[in-house]
């Protein structure tokens, strides 16, 4: 027998003797379990500054989530966000027979695994009067405990009032929640514009969840609110959510100076944000189109065919385009899946064409126009 067999025996039956002396009689399967690792969503910084993805709305148990605060953080962790806040409710606490009220706690048990995983965290809550108003999240909060739990109406504006008191960035969630169920409750009401007018009102979500709030998009814009987009997330993020390939919760892409809670804060104030959930973004045309421009390249001519040009236009991003053609002769529409490109055609002898940008929204019809140079 040669060495080599001699060998590969001598080493087979060392294995199986270490096996038999290390598993006990357990074989352990561990290429069953999730792998620990981090998704990567890839969309390019712009102008300047970095954009960070963020949820700054979701709840755990301690107000009618289903999930204990870790687990949101683990959450976030896998699924590549930046920053998050929880914004459990103050008034709504349906758990309290099994779960202690404190305002407080979801954020004390999970600021140092937030820590820990490199995410930065942001207090937060919910101040959940009935509709209308509706529900405010309040974001850089202090002590929670001091919160108003009374939902009687002539409390709302000192429910508002103990937020601002603490300097929290203040925005209105999910204006047209309740818009086929409340008579009125889907529009500019009294309640609100006073809060804008008082300061009290930074921002307004555009997109909760599965929803895009249309009319929240234009009163963001002419009432020069910040424009956020949310997961208001109760249920695992998984079990809500066909993650995978293109599709990510909804959030806020916020462009900020450094990832750093001080930063996003400055950037929330100045409005620097696009809200993105499913294909979609909606935003400030001033935010909307340098994000698209860096996403979106159109490389030089490649080829030519008869009266034919051809061109390949990327899309270096995670998220996702469709672009119909506005004016010029050209290729009539294009889809662009995340990372990915296409050839497009154009006429010979043309200085540029311009698409609108279907899955880019900056007024509730209005979607983004882009122009196209041609070498």
């Amino acid at each position: 027998m040669s060495k080599l067999k001699l060998f590969l025996l001598f080493f087979l039956g060392t294995a199986l003797l270490l096996q038999a002396q290390t598993d006990n009689g357990v074989m352990r399967m561990d290429e069953f379990r999730n792998p620990k690792k981090r998704q990567m969503i890839s969309i390019p910084n712009i102008e300047g500054f970095q954009t960070l993805k963020c949820d700054f709305h979701m709840h755990t148990v301690f107000s009618d989530g289903h999930v204990w605060p870790n687990v949101r953080v683990q959450e976030a962790w896998q699924e590549g966000l930046d920053a998050m806040a929880i914004t459990d409710h103050i008034e709504y606490t349906p758990h309290k027979a099994d779960v202690l009220v404190n305002h407080n706690r979801a954020w004390e048990l999970a600021k140092n695994a937030a820590a820990e995983n490199n995410l930065v965290f942001i207090k937060g809550t919910e101040i959940t009067r009935n509709t209308p108003p509706g529900h405010f999240n309040a974001l850089f909060i202090g002590d929670a405990s001091g919160y108003i739990e009374d939902r009687s109406g002539d409390l709302d504006s000192q429910a508002v009032a103990k937020a601002e008191e603490q300097d929290a960035f203040i925005f209105w969630n999910h204006p047209g929640w309740k818009a086929t169920s409340v008579e009125g409750s889907y529009e500019w009401i009294d309640f609100v514009g006073e809060l804008k007018k008082e300061n009290k009102l930074d921002g307004i979500e555009v997109f909760n969840g599965f929803g895009f709030h249309k009319k929240a998009l234009d009163w963001a814009v002419d009432n020069d609110l910040t424009v956020m987009g949310t997961s208001d997330i109760h249920n695992l993020v998984a079990h809500d959510y066909n993650l995978g390939g293109c599709v990510h919760r909804s959030m806020t892409l916020v462009f900020a100076k450094e990832r750093t809670a001080e930063s996003i804060r400055e950037a929330l104030d100045a409005g620097r944000t696009v809200a993105w959930a499913s294909k979609y973004i909606a935003g400030k045309e001033e935010n909307v189109r340098p994000l698209v421009e860096a996403c979106v390249k159109l490389g030089a001519q490649f080829h030519n065919k008869g009266d034919r040009n051809y061109y390949e236009i990327s899309n270096n991003s995670d998220l996702y385009f469709e672009l119909e053609l506005e004016s010029g002769n050209g290729t009539k529409s294009i889809k662009l899946f995340p990372r990915s490109s296409q050839v497009i055609t154009a006429e010979a002898g043309q200085k540029s064409l311009k698409y609108k940008v279907l899955t880019a929204f900056i007024r509730s019809n209005q979607n983004l126009v882009v122009d196209f140079v041609l070498d």
